[in-house]
C-alpha cells in the first residue's frame, strides 16, 4: 500500500474544511445520485440551480463523510454511496429540492439521497415534501396577499357603506 505524501494530506484537509464551511453556512443541502445524467442534463441542472443561488458540488464520498462528521451531521454516512453530488443553498432553503425533484421526474436515473434542511439531517420523505412547496419569491407572494385581504376586504366594505348612504340620499 503506498502512502500519501504530505501535501495531499494536507490539500484533502483543506478541501474537507471547504466543504465543512459549506455545511455550516447552507439553509439546505440536497445529497443527490446524478449516475446515468448525460453533459446536457447536468449543465441544464446545474444552470438552473445557480440562477437560483444553489452551489451544486461533486466530491468524493470519503471527503463528505468527512466533512459531514466535523460539521456534525450524524446519518448521512449512506447516503454518501457511489456517484455523488451536494447541492447547497445559503438563501432559500427549499430552491435545491424543488429544482432537483423537477429534474429527478423527467430524468429517471437521477435520484435524491438525502440531506440537510436548516441544521437537521432530513429523509428523503422530508426532502420530497419540501420540493412541493413554492420558491422564495412564490412564498412571499403568498405571505403577500394574505396581508392584503383584510385591508381590501375593508376598503369594500367601506366602498359599501358609501354607496349604500349615496344611495340613500339621492332616494330622499
Amino acid at each position: 500500500m503506498k502512502q500519501m505524501s504530505e501535501a495531499a494530506i494536507a490539500k484533502k484537509a483543506l478541501l474537507v474544511d471547504e466543504i465543512v464551511e459549506k455545511f455550516n453556512q447552507a439553509t439546505s443541502v440536497v445529497i443527490i445520485d446524478y449516475l446515468g445524467l448525460n453533459v446536457d442534463q447536468v449543465t441544464n441542472m446545474r444552470r438552473e440551480l445557480r440562477e437560483n443561488g444553489v452551489e451544486m458540488k461533486v466530491v468524493k464520498n470519503t471527503i463528505l463523510r468527512r466533512a459531514a462528521d466535523k460539521a456534525g451531521y450524524e446519518g448521512l454516512d449512506e447516503t454518501f454511496t457511489g456517484p455523488t453530488a451536494v447541492a447547497f443553498s445559503n438563501d432559500d432553503a427549499v430552491a435545491p429540492a424543488r429544482i432537483i425533484a423537477k429534474y429527478a421526474k423527467d430524468i429517471e436515473p437521477l435520484e435524491i439521497k438525502g440531506g440537510v434542511i436548516e441544521g437537521t439531517v432530513a429523509s428523503l420523505e422530508q426532502i420530497q415534501e419540501i420540493s412541493q412547496l413554492p420558491g422564495h419569491d412564490g412564498l412571499l407572494s403568498m405571505l403577500l396577499s394574505v396581508l392584503q385581504a383584510p385591508v381590501r376586504n375593508f376598503a369594500y366594505a367601506v366602498k359599501n357603506v358609501a354607496e349604500s348612504k349615496d344611495d340613500d340620499g339621492s332616494a330622499a
